[in-house]
């Protein structure tokens, strides 16, 4: 495979790329689908490609091809040197791209079990089971479960002598129950809204026990049906985990993307409110805010060697004490910048152009708890796992919609709460942060599903979060 990923650079280079790099990527993915213990869909696919980059003067070129052979290797990176070519018709200053070390390297994914390896119809059963549990609880009337799994094969080369080898492992899943009431439905999740995914293997998926949690779920879905609506006022708002997962992507990592920030993509989810200028001095949130861009984290979603410049995985301080400090870039954002590379450029696949994305962009942990953080709360809401979510594309006006809330009084969860909502502004919401509980509650949650660009591509990204209270947030918004 590198041999081919070294003929599409070459082909760039005699059609005269001044920079070129070519990845070679074979993928493997498996999901399976469960709806009321029938089998709805087992899907296993793979792709295989060869995509190649080509810098001339201030312009790239991209193109791909899913014909492994030497020659059309070749004729992909000449390809993309004359599509760059074409760009430059269009001048801008000069590209460079910021050094990074020349390394020969290879990466595997820690994992104990290949999730490929388990049989089908264990994998097949324990979705039956959990559909089965949550169907049997009165009111449930869709019980839904999945299982993901991901294989991904990617030899890099560049014209200045990366050759890296990774194979990384991701598993993941998880189930929903939908309760159906005279006037509403009414659902829970878990692990979280969309489940939970990890770099690892089938190890992910014992590790959530999902049995054990099924009934639970199940009959808080049945339950919200006649539990009373969250009133609309100012609260101290307790995040669980997950929810405050989620926050951080959409307010933190979106704006962080030094490419967004720069002007140079809008896409999917608009710029940012953020400026280069005011890095180390603007104020993103309270002392307790400390945001990390960290793709070594064993176990996360968004972590990797290398990213797909042949750039190492590293960690990246993002929010010190409240105060931005960092970004998101590639090679290319970041000399523009005056930065050092992060590492977190990446494709979704072969024939996807790689730009910056999230790796796992989380909060680190404070020294509380959950426990605690609610004996501290007198008048509060405390919410858990994602409906909704609407952010405007600036990253700074938000509401977020969950599946679950519980009243808090006086130190002590009280009533179960539905539709519940909350609404802020990105760096006055963060300056409410005022309590975080510690690394005991600390979770690497994972988004399998993050889109960006034209033709989306999407993003695995992680997010670390312990449960966090936020002072003075206005909930309970219907519009």
């Amino acid at each position: 495979m590198f041999d081919y990923a070294v003929a599409a650079v070459e082909g760039a280079l005699a059609a005269g790329a001044a920079y070129a790099d070519a990845r070679v990527v074979i993928a493997t993915t498996e999901s399976i689908d469960v709806l009321n213990r029938a089998v709805e869909s087992v899907d296993r696919t793979e792709t295989a490609g060869v995509g190649v980059r080509a810098l001339i003067g201030s312009s790239w070129g991209f193109y791909a091809t899913a014909e492994l052979t030497d020659d059309d290797a070749r004729r992909a990176g000449a390809m993309a040197a004359e599509i760059a070519k074409a760009s430059a018709t269009v001048p801008g200053p000069p590209l460079e791209l910021a050094d990074v070390p020349v390394v020969t390297d290879t990466y595997v994914t820690p994992h104990d079990e290949d999730p490929f390896s388990v049989p089908l119809s264990e994998k097949v059963d324990l979705l039956v089971d959990v559909t089965g549990t949550m169907e049997a609880v009165a009111g449930v009337a869709l019980a839904r479960a999945n299982l993901t799994f991901w294989v991904t094969d990617k030899w890099f080369v560049s014209s200045q002598g990366h050759r890296i080898h990774q194979r990384l492992v991701e598993s993941g899943g998880g189930y929903d129950a939908t309760a159906v009431g005279e006037r509403e439905t009414q659902r829970r999740s878990y692990p979280q809204s969309f489940g939970q995914f990890e770099t690892g293997g089938y190890e992910v998926i014992r590790k959530w026990d999902f049995p054990g949690n099924a009934q639970r779920v199940a009959e808080e879905a049945a339950a919200l049906l006649t539990a009373p609506e969250v009133e609309e006022g100012e609260k101290q708002l307790i995040l669980e985990a997950s929810q405050l997962a989620l926050q951080i992507h959409e307010s933190v990592g979106h704006a962080i993307e030094l490419d967004r920030i720069l002007g140079w993509e809008a896409a999917f989810a608009g710029t940012s409110h953020l400026e280069l200028a005011k890095l180390n001095s603007h104020r993103y949130g309270s002392d307790l805010m400390n945001i990390t861009a960290d793709a070594t984290l064993p176990g996360a979603l968004g972590t990797f060697g290398y990213d797909d410049e042949g750039t190492a995985a590293q960690r990246v301080a993002i929010v010190e004490n409240g105060t931005w400090v960092g970004v998101l870039s590639g090679r290319d954002s970041a000399a523009i910048a005056g930065l050092p590379p992060g590492g977190m450029v990446r494709a979704d696949n072969f024939n996807r152009l790689p730009m910056v994305r999230m790796t796992n962009v989380g909060l680190l942990p404070g020294d509380s708890s959950l426990d605690e953080i609610v004996a501290e709360t007198k008048d509060g809401v405390y919410m858990a796992t994602n409906r909704s979510w609407s952010i405007d594309d600036k990253r700074l006006n938000f509401q977020f919609g969950c599946e679950i809330a519980w009243e808090v009084k006086d130190g002590a969860l009280g009533r179960m709460l539905r539709n519940p909502t909350y609404t802020g502004i990105t760096p006055q919401f963060w300056g409410r942060l005022d309590m975080l509980a510690g690394g005991d509650e600390w979770i690497h949650w994972g988004t399998p599903n993050c889109g960006k660009g034209q033709p989306m591509q999407v993003a695995h990204t992680g997010h670390s979060a312990a449960p966090a209270r936020f002072d003075g947030v206005r909930v309970g918004v219907k519009a």
